[in-house]
């Protein structure tokens, strides 16, 4: 049996998928609620909210493949693509190949998404590291604890293990 708990709903596994539209619709805002933490009319933070108005999860995977289809790139500093990146570039240039304008610069981004925990995070969320309450540096989140990036001149575009706790999770809008 199957319990839609935030709104009371009781249904049988028989009537899932249901051809009637409004059990549908029923079934799809309860897992909605569930999925977001209830933020609906739960005076849940903005935030919670928000999380979901992110860019779909295809455009996302987009982004990070054309990310992770750069490697082996040289870096060079204030170049956005194709075959020369810097970090910020690497993932302005990713996401307009997945149908997303972003800012150019990595303080730009980091104000232009929304941000999102690292528990909430998914793959093609922008990784930002932090020093002194300021981004220095941005990749895109290939996995839990990983990040394609452009790092600094004289390297290539990869996939690096993120190796501070100092980051903070963006998804571009």
């Amino acid at each position: 049996m199957f319990t839609g708990v935030r709104l009371g709903i009781t249904m049988t596994n028989s009537r899932l998928p249901s051809s009637r539209p409004v059990s549908r619709v029923l079934v799809a805002l309860t897992l909605i609620l569930g999925l977001c933490g209830g933020a609906a009319g739960t005076g849940a933070a903005p935030a919670q909210a928000a999380v979901s108005a992110g860019v779909s999860k295809a455009v996302a995977t987009r982004a990070l493949n054309y990310a992770a289809s750069k490697r082996g790139a040289l870096y060079l500093y204030g170049s956005a693509g194709p075959s020369r990146f810097d970090c910020s570039g690497l993932t302005r240039w990713s996401y307009s190949r997945a149908g997303k304008t972003l800012p150019r610069t990595t303080t730009q981004q980091y104000a232009a998404v929304i941000h999102v925990s690292r528990a909430s995070s998914r793959p093609g969320d922008l990784v930002f590291f932090m020093s002194g309450g300021r981004p220095y540096h941005v990749g895109v989140r290939a996995s839990a604890g990983h990040v394609w990036h452009s790092p600094k001149t004289g390297d290539r575009v990869r996939l690096s293990t993120i190796w501070t706790s100092a980051v903070v999770y963006g998804r571009v809008r």
